[in-house]
C-alpha cells in the first residue's frame, strides 16, 4: 500500500493499494494501483472484498461470475505481532439461503504466506473465471515491481495439502504457499474444502503444520476454478523493530487478553484447549452431536489425560510471542517424542473427539490429521459427521452410509477419508443439505447453511446473526458461561454492540488471539507506527461496524429471509437437562430478540450496498 500524503490525514482516497486481476479463462493478468474509497478499503480484508462482491450478481457459487478474492489486512506483513493473516472471500458454495442462493463469506488463516504476498508488492488478487486445465499462480518480486505467472499444475493433482506444499517448496526458495487438497479438487461433492497455508515451522520441520482458511468452502471454489495452488515468493522485508514497536508488541504479548493462550508452563491457559475443563464444569462441552450426556468420559480429552500417552509441544507463528499452538506428537516405546500427529485447538479436538463419541486423544488426532491433509474445514466436516452418527443411532433399521455410530473410530475415519476423496457427497455438501434431504432438520447443527462450531446453540442466540461462522464473526458464544445473564436487553446489546466487533481483526490482518477489541487504543497506535496513517479508535470501530452490516445486507440481497435467521429446532423443542446453565432461548424470547436486533441494524444497513 502507498500513501500519497505525509500520513497526517485519515482521508481514505490518499491511500492506494495494489490489486492484481487474473482472468483464468483468458490467462490475462493486470496489476493496478487502486485508490481506497473508504476506511474499510484502507483496513483491508473482508472490509474491502465484501464491497467488490456487492457489485456482482451471483446465483451459483460455481459459476465464472463468482470471483475468488485473496487479500491481506493493513497490518499483515508488518512488525506488529500477529500481523500475518490472509483472507479469501467469495460467494460460498456451502453457505446459502433457504432459497438456494449462495452467500458472501470470507475465511482467514495465519502462517507466513500473507506476509510474503505483501512483500511481492501485491495487496489483493481477484481471480476471475475458470481455467480449462489445472494451474497454479506464482507471485514474485521483480526489479520493476511484482511479477505474476500461471503455470500448469497437473503434477499436483491428487496430492494432499502437505504433499503439495512440500512439492512446491522444492521449486521456490523464499516461497510460501496456499494450496487445496483432494477435497477441493472434488468440489462438486465437497463444498467444505479449505485452503492450507504453509508455515515456517512446516517448511523447516517437513511436518504437516499448515494453517487453514476453512470456513465457507473457499478451497472448493479454488478447485472449481482449477486453481490448485498459489505461490508467494519474496525476500523477507521486515524493517528493524523500533523501540516504540517493541513496547507495543510487549503490551500485546503480555496483555490479559493474550495471556490465556500462552503455554501452561509460562503461566498461561495453554491455548483454547483449556476450554474443555472450564466448559465441562457446566456440562457445556458438545458431545454426541451437541448433546452433552453429563458423564465423565469426556475427561479423556482433558490435557492432563492426553499427556499421559502423547507429547505436547507449545509453538507459535512466525515472529509471534503468543505460543498458542499445542502440537501433538506420538510417543515412542522408549518414551521419546515420535511422529507429529496434529495440532489441538478446542474446535477440531471437540468436533473430532467428544462430539463424535471419541474420547481418546490419539484417535481424535488421527481424524484431525486426515481432515487437514485432505483439505476440509474441521468445523463443517466434524459437525456433519456428528449428524450422520446421530441419525444412525435414531434409525438403526435404516442407517446412512457405513452405518457408523458414536465412538466407532475406524468407521468414522473411513467417512472422513471417503468424503475428502469425493466419495461421500452426502457429508461433503454439508449438514443443511443432508438434513433437508432426510427431512430431519431439528438436530442438524447449522445456521444459515454453516455448520456450528463447538459451542452449544442453546447458550448463544447470537449465532443467528453471525456472518461468517458462529464463533469467529459473532463474539457471544461464551457469554452465558462467563456472565450467566439471560436478560433480553443484555443479549440485544451483546449482539448489536459488543459481539460484532470480533470481525475487526479480519480486516486489519491481526490474529484474534491478541485478545483485544478494535476499540483498544493500541490499534490506532499500531496503524500509525506501521502505515503512517492517523486514525482514532472511533474511526476504526465505525469502519468495522459498516463492514459487518454490509455482510448482513449481502445476506438479504441473496435471499435470506426471516426464517433463515434461526437456531436448530432442537434448541426450542428439546432443551437438554444435563447442561448446567439457564435454559432461556424459548420461541417467544427468540422472536423478541430478533425484532429488537433488526430495529438496531436495519436503519444502519440502508445504502451500504450502493
Amino acid at each position: 500500500m502507498r500513501t500519497l500524503t505525509d500520513g497526517s490525514t485519515s482521508a481514505p482516497t490518499s491511500v492506494l493499494y495494489s490489486r492484481c486481476t487474473i482472468n483464468l479463462d483468458s490467462k490475462s493478468i493486470a496489476i493496478q494501483e487502486v485508490p481506497c474509497r473508504n476506511l474499510e478499503d484502507v483496513l483491508g480484508g473482508f472490509g474491502r472484498s465484501f464491497q467488490i462482491l456487492a457489485e456482482r450478481e451471483v446465483v451459483d457459487a460455481y459459476s465464472p461470475e463468482n470471483p475468488l478474492i485473496m487479500n491481506t489486512g493493513l497490518l499483515t506483513g508488518t512488525n506488529i505481532m500477529t500481523g500475518l493473516r490472509t483472507y479469501f472471500s467469495a460467494y460460498s458454495p456451502l453457505k446459502q439461503s433457504l432459497k438456494g442462493l449462495p452467500s458472501a463469506i470470507w475465511s482467514a488463516a495465519s502462517g507466513k504466506f500473507g506476509s510474503k504476498l505483501k512483500w511481492t508488492g501485491i495487496d489483493e488478487v481477484v481471480f476471475e473465471g475458470r481455467s480449462d486445465a489445472p494451474v497454479y499462480a506464482v507471485f514474485s518480486e521483480g526489479e520493476a515491481g511484482p511479477q505474476v505467472e500461471l503455470k500448469p499444475a497437473e503434477q499436483l493433482l491428487g496430492l494432499t495439502t502437505h504433499q503439495k506444499i512440500m512439492a512446491l517448496q522444492e521449486q521456490y526458495a523464499d516461497g510460501h504457499f496456499a494450496v487445496i487438497g483432494p477435497a477441493g479438487e472434488n468440489y462438486e461433492s465437497v463444498t467444505m474444502g479449505s485452503v492450507a497455508l504453509s508455515t515456517e515451522n512446516q517448511l523447516k520441520s517437513k511436518e504437516d503444520k499448515s494453517r487453514f482458511a476453512g470456513r465457507g468452502g473457499m478451497g472448493s471454489l479454488m478447485g472449481y476454478k482449477n486453481l490448485l495452488a498459489i505461490v508467494a515468493q519474496s525476500k523477507d522485508k521486515l524493517p528493524k523493530i523500533s523501540p516504540e514497536m517493541r513496547d507495543l508488541n510487549r503490551e500485546i504479548m503480555k496483555g490479559g487478553g493474550s495471556a490465556k493462550f500462552q503455554p501452561v508452563k509460562q503461566g498461561g491457559g495453554g491455548g483454547t484447549w483449556a476450554l474443555y475443563e472450564s466448559m465441562q464444569a457446566f456440562h457445556a462441552v458438545p458431545e454426541n452431536n451437541f448433546r452433552p450426556t453429563g458423564g465423565k468420559q469426556i475427561e479423556g480429552l482433558f490435557r492432563e489425560n492426553v499427556e499421559k500417552k502423547l507429547d505436547v509441544k507449545s509453538e507459535g507463528c512466525f515472529r509471534c510471542g503468543i505460543r498458542c499452538h499445542n502440537n501433538i506428537y506420538e510417543r515412542n516405546a522408549d518414551g521419546s517424542r515420535g511422529e507429529f500427529l496434529s495440532k489441538f485447538d478446542f474446535e477440531p479436538l471437540n468436533l473430532f473427539g467428544s462430539n463424535l463419541g471419541i474420547h481418546d486423544g490419539y484417535q481424535a488426532g488421527k481424524l484431525i490429521q486426515a481432515c487437514d491433509n485432505l483439505g476440509m474445514d474441521a468445523v463443517s466436516l466434524g459437525t456433519t459427521i456428528s449428524y450422520v452418527l446421530d441419525y444412525n443411532e435414531r434409525h438403526p433399521e435404516k442407517p446412512l452410509l457405513n452405518g457408523a455410530t458414536f465412538g466407532q473410530f475406524e468407521k468414522i475415519r473411513e467417512l472422513v477419508e471417503q468424503t475428502g476423496r469425493g466419495e461421500r457427497a452426502e457429508i461433503g455438501c454439508g449438514v443443511m443439505r443432508l438434513s433437508q434431504q432426510l427431512a430431519e432438520t431439528a438436530y442438524a447443527m447449522q445456521v444459515k447453511g454453516l455448520e456450528l462450531p463447538a459451542y452449544l446453540p442453546e447458550t448463544n442466540p447470537g449465532y443467528a446473526f453471525a456472518i461468517a461462522g458462529g464463533h469467529m464473526s459473532m463474539f457471544t458464544h461464551m457469554n452465558l458461561l462467563r456472565e450467566g445473564i439471560t436478560d433480553l436487553d443484555y443479549w440485544v446489546n451483546a449482539i448489536t454492540r459488543v459481539g460484532l466487533y470480533q470481525v475487526g481483526q479480519d480486516m486489519l490482518g491481526m490474529c484474534k488471539f491478541i485478545g483485544m477489541g478494535v476499540d483498544n487504543e493500541l490499534i490506532p497506535k499500531a496503524i500509525k507506527l506501521t502505515a503512517g496513517i492517523e486514525l482514532s479508535s472511533e474511526d476504526v470501530v465505525a469502519a468495522v461496524r459498516r463492514a459487518y452490516l454490509r455482510g448482513l445486507a449481502l445476506e438479504r440481497q441473496q435471499g435470506y429471509a426471516d426464517e433463515d435467521y434461526t437456531l436448530p429446532g432442537q434448541v426450542f423443542e428439546s432443551p437438554n437437562p444435563n447442561v448446567k446453565l439457564p435454559s432461556f432461548i424459548t420461541p417467544v424470547f427468540f422472536e423478541q430478540l430478533k425484532a429488537r436486533v433488526w430495529e438496531v441494524f436495519e436503519p444502519e444497513m440502508k445504502g451500504l450496498l450502493g
